[in-house]
């Protein structure tokens, strides 16, 4: 026959526990308490408006994580694709001696490349005398063939034209707008013209479309025009030097170990800038608005968390015969806490999983139920004008998600530590009186 001993654990007529810590008597206990019923129609409701709200919340913070990783990486790797991760500029005089000093920056151990660049803004015209703003960059035909994130996506023509020297690479979104194709001709108009005696004329010249580019990022494709490095060294007036050097490194936050030894290969003076000077503010932004997410998505679990202490609250005033009918068989205070505490834990345990299953279904397919919903509203939802990005990326990190899990169940076990301790301070007359 089972007896209370002093800490208020049901003990044997032997003095042996008659079940230990989270027995199988007591899972079972706490399940049937999970099942609904009847009599406890309103009691479930609360708990499944709990489980779906910590699973909703738990999802929630995955996906947009997810999505804000992606599209920090996208944008990093299409910014860092095109851009050099150091820029070299010269202090003393104009870059003359680029050719040489590609050659030496190349020879740095951790230079992927050098990369020569003249660069200006024109107006572009195409067909029915349509015009936008552009920057025209202009790079070796070799050193073009090595941006992949350009010489590989050339959606329409080739690098033939522009590998001779005649012609031009133009972003999609630019040609779409001018209403050009590949092999038809692109007028661009420059202010540092030729200089006569009425003053500085406008620079107006043809070039054939050779192929048409798309980087995927809107404020590329829509602005960039790629020449040959001679012909835009002619075009604006800078026979034989060079503005910049980029540099595209294997690491590209290895930039300050690599700031020293590209100095003193240059053997002059020069001023250097990185990716990440360059793109401060912008990164800065996104990685404010990341953390800023992430705490305001935390308060739909830990609302989700509140429910089960009000749904449990609710449980243990409805079961408050149940409680002195097993403190009266020798249940200890210990035992009927741990029965409501896996009552809880178990909602919270349950919708957490099922939150991150959730999140890992909508990360995996987030393109196809953007384009679904966009088809759905008859609207463009993210649109690549705004974002940048053609395509809703996401990317899931493993440890953002183990943080996520981590804090869904903390909260989840919290809010069931109160309920179950009140239920376990109930003596049997007390918990009769809830009847």
């Amino acid at each position: 026959m089972a007896s209370v001993a002093a800490n208020g654990e049901a003990v044997k007529a032997g003095g042996s526990p008659a079940a230990g810590p989270f027995s199988a008597f007591e899972r079972m206990v706490a399940w049937r308490y999970l099942r609904s019923r009847r009599k406890e129609a309103f009691i479930s409701v609360i708990a499944g408006f709990s489980f779906i709200g910590i699973m909703l919340g738990v999802a929630t913070l995955i996906i947009v994580m997810a999505v804000m990783n992606g599209f920090r990486t996208e944008l990093i790797s299409r910014i860092l694709g095109i851009n050099g991760h150091m820029i070299v500029q010269p202090i003393d005089g104009p870059l003359t001696d680029y050719a040489e000093l590609t050659q030496k920056f190349s020879a740095v151990p951790g230079v992927r490349m050098a990369l020569p660049l003249v660069e200006g803004q024109t107006l572009a015209s195409g067909r029915g005398g349509a015009g936008s703003g552009a920057l025209v960059r202009g790079v070796r035909p070799e050193d073009l063939e090595k941006l992949s994130e350009v010489a590989g996506n050339v959606k329409s023509g080739d690098m033939v034209g522009f590998a001779s020297g005649q012609g031009v690479l133009v972003g999609s979104r630019l040609a779409a707008q001018l209403g050009l194709s590949a092999g038809d001709q692109i007028t661009l108009i420059s202010p540092e013209g030729d200089v006569t005696p009425m003053g500085v004329n406008p620079r107006v010249k043809s070039y054939p479309v050779s192929g048409i580019f798309e980087i995927g990022m809107s404020e590329y494709d829509a602005t960039i025009i790629y020449m040959p490095l001679e012909e835009s060294q002619l075009y604006f007036n800078a026979e034989g030097l060079v503005q910049s050097i980029e540099l595209f490194i294997d690491n590209p936050d290895n930039v300050d170990d690599l700031r020293p030894k590209i100095e003193a290969a240059a053997g002059r003076q020069i001023f250097i800038t990185d990716w990440r000077q360059r793109n401060q503010t912008f990164f800065s932004a996104l990685q404010v608005e990341r953390n800023v997410m992430f705490m305001i998505l935390t308060l739909i679990v830990l609302v989700a968390a509140l429910n089960i202490i009000s749904g449990l609250i609710m449980l243990v005033k409805d079961k408050g015969s149940d409680i002195a009918i097993l403190r009266t068989m020798g249940a200890g205070a210990g035992a009927i806490m741990r029965i409501f505490f896996m009552t809880g834990a178990a909602i919270g345990l349950v919708g957490t999983f099922a939150g991150v299953l959730l999140g890992v279904v909508v990360c995996l397919n987030v393109e196809s139920i953007r384009q679904f919903f966009s088809w759905i509203s008859g609207t463009i939802l993210f649109d690549p004008e705004l974002y940048f990005l053609s395509q809703l990326p996401a990317e899931m990190s493993f440890g953002e998600t183990f943080s996520v899990v981590m804090m869904a169940l903390v909260l989840s076990f919290i809010a069931t530590i109160f309920p179950a301790w009140r239920a376990s301070r109930l003596d049997p007359v007390q918990a009769l009186r809830y009847e």
